[in-house]
């Protein structure tokens, strides 16, 4: 990565105004320190964090959920109830992130693929199963 990181620094020193106006570098990264800080300071820097306690996520993580999904099982009330549930684990789970090592033992993101994935096996389960298989969720 450190050779990576040290082509990419040369590639962008190398840019000047002969350059295409319309010509544009996309990158993503996670925090590291081998990232050059001169490419840092010739960019510009966007960020998605996610919202700021559990009401705002709650907030957005039902933004995303559209009326007809919520109906489209077998048994809908619970699934509306269980949807809540996995939608208030994740909102807490996200916002304990801010406190860092005191928040978790280990760091684990619940993110929102992981939210999605839960939601579709909680749609199978009730779908699938007469009774609701709470030891399994």
């Amino acid at each position: 990565m450190e050779f990576w990181m040290s082509r990419l620094e040369a590639i962008v020193e190398q840019m000047s105004d002969q350059n295409h106006e319309d010509f544009r570098i996309w990158l993503t990264s996670t925090p590291t320190p081998a990232f050059p800080v001169s490419v840092l300071q010739t960019s510009v820097k966007m960020t998605l964090e996610p919202p700021s306690g559990l009401r705002s996520n709650l907030m957005r993580t039902y933004a995303d959920i559209d009326t007809k999904e919520l109906n489209d099982c077998s048994k809908p009330d619970a699934y509306k109830k269980l949807i809540f549930a996995f939608s208030f684990f994740h909102a807490c789970v996200q916002d304990r992130r801010k406190f860092g090592p005191i928040g978790w033992n280990i760091m684990y993101k619940f993110t929102t693929e992981d939210y999605m994935v839960c939601v579709k096996q909680l749609k199978s389960f009730l779908d699938d199963y007469e009774e609701i298989p709470f030891r399994v969720l």
